[in-house]
């Protein structure tokens, strides 16, 4: 299956050229940290569902510690709740530094640290499901994926998904409709 995630960054989406384009499934960002919103969530999921996509959800990470991790956990939990949107896809833990916060803030960037981040967040978004997104290479160095035993999403934008998980994110790239999306690849 085909898909796209997305977020305040994409602006107003055709939902239905996505569709017609043969996408079948969108991510949609709830938020990031602690408090951060992003108010297209309840819309994107909405309107996707209204052209005919199945919909997951991601929480982008400021998390430093575990602690930080069951914040933003409770938060997304209650972002999901209060939308009253159905999600048929996993909610995924955005595990990155794209913005350099963590470096800038003391983070530890070692496995035991980066995998009890995760752990926290998994086990405090219960009875949702999750996973955990990250790029191949914090796959690789910082996060014990196999041990976290959840659906995992590979952002490795190239022509090979060399984790070949739950899902790949594989373009940064992908053009519909005169917009840019991040492209997916879902397996399950």
């Amino acid at each position: 299956m085909r898909g796209v995630d997305v977020s305040y960054h994409n602006g107003w989406i055709d939902w239905d050229a996505l569709y017609a384009a043969g996408i079948n499934f969108a991510i949609c960002r709830t938020g990031y940290g602690k408090t951060g919103f992003d108010d297209t969530f309840t819309r994107n999921v909405y309107n996707a569902h209204r052209a005919g996509l199945i919909c997951g959800a991601y929480h982008y990470s400021y998390a430093l510690n575990p602690a930080d991790a069951i914040i933003e956990a409770d938060f997304c939990k209650r972002i999901i709740h209060e939308s009253g949107v159905l999600l048929e896809l996993p909610v995924f833990f955005d595990m990155e530094d794209a913005d350099g916060y963590k470096a800038k803030h003391g983070f530890k960037f070692t496995r035991g640290n980066v995998t009890d981040i995760c752990r926290a967040f998994l086990d405090t978004i219960k009875p949702l499901e999750c996973g955990v997104y990250a790029s191949y290479s914090w796959l690789c160095d910082y996060i014990e994926w196999r041990k976290l035993e959840c659906p995992i999403w590979n952002a490795q934008w190239s022509n090979c998904d060399y984790l070949r998980g739950y899902m790949w994110q594989y373009t940064d790239k992908l053009i519909i409709g005169g917009k840019v999306f991040d492209g997916n690849i879902l397996r399950r």
